[in-house]
């Protein structure tokens, strides 16, 4: 990633996150209607998973240019393993993600914004899924 798309990732982002739990629960809504199988792998109060998952998310693209940051979410995939994260997931959540920036960020989505975070989320996937399972790509 170059750092205009860093930057706009940010700027999106901060713009989302205004919206914090509404933008969570459409992420979530989305990621179930993808595969309503990944519905069990969440077992506790959604709010505090929509918190969390605003966080991380806060975390990882405030700090996108940072090793720091990539050794976080290194961490948060192999933690994923033992919930019954599998590596295909992965593919389901850049989905759903991609689904719920649309939504929610409407026409602030351009083309050159929606480039930035398939190339972030991108990017993030495989550092998490190496992390989990040993190769970047395994879906």
């Amino acid at each position: 990633m170059d750092r205009q798309q860093i930057e706009l990732v940010q700027q999106s982002f901060a713009r989302a996150a205004r919206l914090g739990p509404h933008v969570a629960a459409t992420f979530y809504s989305e990621l179930f209607a993808i595969e309503p199988a990944l519905r069990p792998l969440f077992k506790g109060d959604m709010v505090v998973q929509g918190e969390k998952l605003m966080t991380m998310l806060g975390h990882i693209v405030s700090g996108l240019e940072t090793p720091e940051t990539l050794a976080a979410a290194r961490d948060l995939a192999v933690r994923h393993v033992d919930y019954g994260v599998e590596p295909h997931h992965y593919v389901m959540v850049g989905t759903a993600l991609m689904r719920t920036l649309r939504h929610e960020l409407g026409a602030h989505l351009t083309p050159e914004t929606r480039a930035a975070w398939a190339a972030a989320y991108q990017m993030v996937s495989d550092v998490m899924r190496e992390a989990a399972y040993g190769s970047p790509r395994t879906v």
